[in-house]
């Protein structure tokens, strides 16, 4: 099914003509629960994976302050909670996979990535796709330290062109635990909207700032939440606003290998819509529809920015929770 995202409340570049020349075009991922195949873009799916590389995997000590959970424990919570009447059994088992596992018994690394996303350029045509590319893949390690430590080897790209994957990988690795469910996306189709974007109030002079509306408050029309950027899954455009701390500036986004200063690739959002934001929620959708499909959370609630190298798409990428 197609999502549409409504008409802006407010035409900005009439209301705020000095935006005007810094619109930008994002992609709305709309990633909704379903079966993705690796021929499809899609979030937590099967990736189009060379049977002949090595999958990814990450050698960093991981904090794990909560009970583990193994991957099959997570798909099976999930199932249980989609079912509209639970059984003695599926109360059992909820109850002890919410026990957990010891956190001693995770091993040592590495420990194998699981897919986040899989985007084709022809969904996505305004991400930076490296020449000769037209595939990019992104996997992580799921554990929280993923939000506060950019730059390491528990969040990777892969850019590569489809057409040179002769044999697909039958079935990829798996961590032999999680650190939080939370971090392992729900298998979901997509439905790609472009749609236009303007900047973030951290993206703002201090001039164009103040001509603005700001903060809570400022109802439907307001300039952070109906106005600049588009909530949920998206690729390209502008970041998603800081919302729990002020932003670092360039120095945060440089790149760890030539410091060249990051540019926005992929926001992961706790919803695809909140009370601020309800503007932005596709006119398809259904009234009981779940404005959190993914079921990922970062941090308390907040978004994980990815920010990839101008100079080179290949370099690592910087992650930011804002």
């Amino acid at each position: 099914m197609t999502r549409t995202t409504p008409p802006r409340p407010l035409d900005v570049a009439s209301a705020f003509p000095k935006l005007a020349g810094m619109v930008r075009t994002a992609t709305r991922l709309h990633p909704r629960p379903g079966s993705p195949t690796v021929r499809e873009s899609s979030v937590g799916g099967p990736l189009l994976w060379p049977a002949g590389e090595a999958w990814p995997s990450c050698s960093a000590e991981h904090d794990a302050p909560f009970p583990l959970n193994t991957p099959e424990e997570v798909r099976t919570l999930r199932r249980i909670r989609a079912r509209e009447e639970w059984t003695d059994e599926d109360h059992a088992e909820v109850s002890r996979i919410h026990a957990g596992h010891d956190p001693s018994l995770l091993p040592e690394g590495p420990h194998p990535l699981i897919p986040v996303a899989q985007l084709y350029a022809r969904d996505v045509p305004d991400l930076p796709f490296p020449e000769g590319t037209d595939l990019l893949q992104v996997l992580w390690c799921p554990f929280i330290d993923i939000e506060d430590q950019p730059g390491t080897d528990a969040v990777q790209l892969r850019w590569r062109r489809a057409g040179e994957v002769a044999e697909v990988l039958a079935a990829a690795p798996e961590p032999a635990y999680v650190g939080t469910y939370e971090l392992v996306p729900v298998p979901c189709v997509l439905h790609p909207e472009r749609v236009r974007e303007y900047p973030a109030a951290h993206d703002l002079s201090p001039e164009q700032a103040g001509r603005v509306p700001r903060g809570e408050g400022e109802g439907a029309a307001g300039y952070r939440g109906a106005l600049s950027v588009a909530p949920g899954w998206k690729a390209g455009g502008w970041a998603a606003p800081f919302t729990f701390r002020d932003s670092g500036g360039p120095e945060e986004l440089r790149c760890g290998e030539c410091a060249a200063v990051g540019e926005p690739l992929l926001t992961l959002d706790h919803s695809e819509w909140n009370a601020e934001t309800v503007s932005w929620r596709p006119v398809e959708e259904a009234a009981d529809a779940s404005s959190t499909p993914t079921e990922v959370t970062v941090g308390g609630g907040y978004t994980l920015q990815f920010y990839v190298c101008p100079a080179d798409p290949r370099h690592p990428p910087v992650t930011v929770m804002q």
